[in-house]
């Protein structure tokens, strides 16, 4: 999940664009799913899933037609995965896997090591750093080796940059950090050559938001990324998270520069993934159902959706394109944003494909017609 909505928009004119030949739907005898569509591109299309609802046989039946990629939204986070230190629960991330393995879906682990929403027992534990290094590097080899094989690839730091391109304080960089502090991203570099130790096998990826067209942060992973690749660190990816809003006051584009960062990144030799998409739409107090297909803003979700689809369909460099969640019963866009914004998935609250997922599907089709 992202720390924050990225504000990055689709200008009016792009959108108004776009979204007649986005939307235009395939007759439903003739289309394909969206895995069966990305799977002629070689492209993974993938969601966040939360393994509770696997009982739920519309949230599986819509999981397994549609994707060939899943990732855990919440269960492999640090609070979830080690409650406390050296207890590691690996059941609901098991369930995961084996309905990805019964379902022939690949899987991506997420995270390894975030700067925020850490368990108190690491935050307020008054660790030192050398005690701190030492608990890092265990959760990592244990993860991660507990999962070798089965993990394709794995979003080892997540979020390390803040919105100016500055890494965040946090209990690993500097808070007290693992004996790293003030050493640049010397620590990521740590958590990277932990990964690869632990999981040689597996695509190692660095993980942010509002990070998906050139800025200041975009310029920050990509100087961490090049040096990186210069000094032998063992880093396969960048995944950009793509958390997008429809109706924020800043009106700038991430659409505009979005290839070209995807294509800067995969000249350093690395693979880019977008990880984390959702388009959200602002809700009227009270409101409960989604709102009108034919309504502007489901017309510029749907162009925004088809837009990024279409970029990373037609650059090579894109591996893979994710929504963060199935469907909008479950997204945690509301309970995020305390209800002001939601409707930000593919599928609504009844498991139907919306406008969006139309634009998506036929951005796929499009690629390989």
């Amino acid at each position: 999940m992202a720390g924050a909505l990225s504000k990055s928009l689709v200008s009016g004119i792009v959108i108004a664009a776009a979204v007649a030949a986005m939307v235009a739907p395939t007759p439903a005898d003739h289309q394909p799913s969206l895995a069966e569509a990305a799977g002629r591109l070689g492209l993974l299309v993938g969601a966040a899933v939360d393994p509770a609802h696997f009982s739920e046989p519309d949230y599986a039946e819509t999981l397994a037609r549609e994707f060939n990629m899943v990732e855990p939204e919440n269960v492999m986070k640090w609070r979830h995965i080690e409650p406390a230190r050296g207890h590691f629960d690996f059941g609901a991330w098991d369930q995961v896997v084996s309905f990805a393995a019964a379902h022939q879906m690949k899987v991506r682990g997420h995270n390894l090591l975030w700067p925020a929403r850490n368990p108190a027992w690491v935050t307020d534990g008054h660790f030192t750093p050398a005690e701190l290094r030492e608990i890092l590097h265990e959760h990592i080899a244990t993860v991660a080796g507990h999962y070798g094989g089965k993990v394709f690839a794995w979003d080892v730091v997540n979020e390390a940059f803040d919105s100016r391109g500055r890494l965040r304080h946090s209990v690993w960089y500097d808070e007290p950090g693992i004996g790293l502090a003030g050493r640049g991203t010397a620590y990521v570099e740590q958590a990277f050559r932990w990964a690869r130790e632990a999981d040689p096998k597996a695509l190692l990826f660095y993980n942010d938001y509002a990070a998906e067209g050139l800025n200041a942060k975009s310029d920050a992973i990509y100087t961490m990324v090049r040096d990186f690749k210069r000094c032998g660190v063992p880093i396969d990816g960048v995944g950009l998270q793509m958390h997008v809003a429809v109706g924020s006051p800043e009106g700038i584009s991430v659409l505009t520069s979005l290839d070209a960062n995807i294509t800067r990144l995969a000249r350093l030799g690395v693979q880019v993934q977008i990880t984390e998409m959702d388009v959200s739409l602002p809700l009227p107090e009270g409101q409960t159902s989604e709102p009108p297909a034919d309504s502007p803003e489901v017309r510029q979700q749907a162009g925004l959706y088809g837009r990024v689809a279409a970029i990373c369909a037609g650059n090579p460099g894109c591996t893979a394109f994710q929504t963060w969640g199935v469907t909008d019963r479950y997204s945690w866009i509301p309970v995020f944003t305390h209800g002001k914004r939601g409707s930000g998935l593919l599928f609504d609250n009844d498991y139907r494909p919306k406008p969006c997922y139309q634009a998506v599907l036929k951005a796929l089709m499009d690629a390989w017609r």
